[in-house]
């Protein structure tokens, strides 16, 4: 007996109907697919302190259940004391089971802890992915909010399969995301 996450059932027997309907697929092949989650967060502060990286990688590999791994800089940059090859951020790339946990633990758990939240914004990039900024780590149940000293934001993107904004954004309302203005065609 296979393990299939929740989510991934709701796509196969919910979202793929509802999409075909709603878009007029000829085949289900054709329906939009969340390709991968891609979790990023950048420790600027890392060029004073070496273990805020650590910290990070620590916290990001608690969050999403995969290890992160830390972002190199490309250049070196005078300005901001930054040399080639010095870590200045952690980023983890979830595909298929770790990627639907991860959306399910942040649809239904952490983005509800937002204080004052109000639902996110629909803005996609033109290809039918989703970037959410979250500005603190400690949204999340799995960090221990008593051994935190840094607070450090992340950007959630959604890389998707489809080819439109309209497409990439009902299928992401159908995962549950809980956008601001829920636009129903």
């Amino acid at each position: 007996m296979d393990y299939k996450p929740s989510l991934r059932t709701k796509y196969e027997e919910e979202i793929v109907p509802a999409l075909t309907k709603e878009f007029s697929y000829t085949t289900p092949m054709q329906v939009p697919k969340l390709e991968k989650i891609v979790i990023n967060q950048g420790v600027g502060k890392a060029t004073a302190d070496k273990k805020l990286i650590d910290i990070a990688v620590e916290e990001l590999t608690a969050i999403t259940g995969q290890k992160a791994v830390k972002t190199m800089s490309r250049k070196d940059i005078s300005n901001f004391k930054l040399r080639k090859n010095m870590p200045i951020g952690v980023k983890v790339t979830l595909r298929r089971e770790h990627m639907y946990e991860f959306l399910e633990r942040l649809v239904v758990v952490a983005l509800p802890r937002i204080r004052d939240f109000r639902g996110i914004s629909s803005k996609l990039d033109g290809r039918g992915n989703y970037t959410l900024g979250i500005t603190e780590q400690i949204i999340f149940p799995e960090i221990d909010i008593d051994k935190i000293n840094t607070i450090l934001g992340m950007d959630i993107t959604f890389v998707t399969t489809a080819n439109t904004d309209e497409e990439g954004y009902a299928l992401l309302r159908e995962f549950g995301l809980p956008f601001k203005n829920l636009k129903k065609n």
